[in-house]
């Protein structure tokens, strides 16, 4: 089958990762764009040939689902509208900026039983998928991830983007280090933060089966300091996650199959569906509460991870 997309959102984002990506899936179509810009909104539509819409309602319902890659504090609003409409979800990480807002695009999911997927990157990746089924066996004493990035590196198209200036680390590179130790390690119970040099946070988590992993951040270190590594320790040994062995719009692509394949069986629920975006919103509220106040928070218990 074929899945009719809006697409809202007009950044560098939404044009090269979801445009690009919905335009050359053979199972999606995309009907039109969306955008708070107008004119960065008919530039996009023209670009792929497509409508662009002033209204958000008129998208929706010409549509059989949306793909959003908007600041998360607007995706929110946007998400729930298309829920209750009926429409199935395709987001971007964090789900929310606030864990109210991530509960109620949970419950409008329940609501109308439609299916969604979280676009956590690394969680689209063959090698990382394969490595997560094998480790789920409750073996793992614990993770340390070190993830840095250098936002203000010239060049970087993300470098002017407001909301991650505002949130940092914690929101912006904290989801992706949260969706490889959360299905390993479990839920999280109880959270420490410390803030590092340069917008930096680090982070200690409890989880609930009594494993511990600590997670150092940073989205505008320096340059020759950008990594991406997670690496988990215990009974098996040391072992460090595998690195991406796709590109970003192969990973896209996978994440329009995750959503329909869950349509075409008519199964909503998916390993990064909301309610997983939900856990992990979750974990980076509590850790904002504990870099802020400077004590132990413990983590408002929420659905498992699937």
């Amino acid at each position: 089958m074929t899945l009719r997309f809006g697409l809202f959102g007009t950044g560098h984002w939404a044009a090269e990762t979801h445009a690009a990506g919905l335009a050359t899936h053979p199972g999606a179509e995309l009907v039109g764009v969306w955008g708070r810009d107008r004119a960065k909104a008919t530039a996009l539509a023209q670009r792929y040939g497509v409508a662009p819409y002033q209204d958000v309602d008129a998208l929706l319902a010409d549509v059989d689902a949306v793909a959003v890659a908007l600041p998360p504090d607007v995706q929110a609003g946007i998400a729930v509208r298309a829920a209750d409409a009926g429409r199935h979800l395709l987001l971007d990480k964090p789900l929310a900026l606030t864990l109210p807002d991530a509960d109620r695009i949970v419950a409008a999911v329940d609501r109308r039983d439609v299916a969604s997927v979280v676009f956590f990157t690394s969680r689209f990746n063959p090698a990382m998928i394969d490595f997560l089924g094998r480790s789920a066996d409750g073996a793992w004493h614990g993770a340390r991830g070190a993830l840095f990035a250098a936002i203000s590196e010239p060049g970087n198209p993300y470098g002017a983007s407001p909301w991650r200036r505002v949130y940092g680390g914690l929101w912006d590179i904290g989801p992706h280090a949260l969706s490889v130790v959360l299905p390993v390690l479990g839920p999280v119970a109880r959270v420490a933060a410390m803030p590092g040099p340069a917008g930096g946070v680090h982070l200690l988590l409890r989880h609930t089966g009594g494993a511990t992993s600590t997670l150092s951040l940073n989205l505008d270190g320096p340059v020759a300091a950008k990594t991406f590594d997670v690496t988990f320790f215990g009974e098996p040994g040391i072992v460090p996650v595998p690195h991406r062995d796709v590109t970003t719009g192969q990973a896209f692509h996978a994440a329009v199959d995750a959503l329909l394949g869950q349509v075409t069986a008519g199964r909503p629920g998916h390993p990064c569906d909301v309610r997983f975006g939900r856990q992990v919103v979750a974990v980076l509220a509590a850790a904002d509460t504990a870099r802020v106040e400077q004590r132990i928070i413990d983590v408002p218990a929420g659905r498992p991870v699937a």
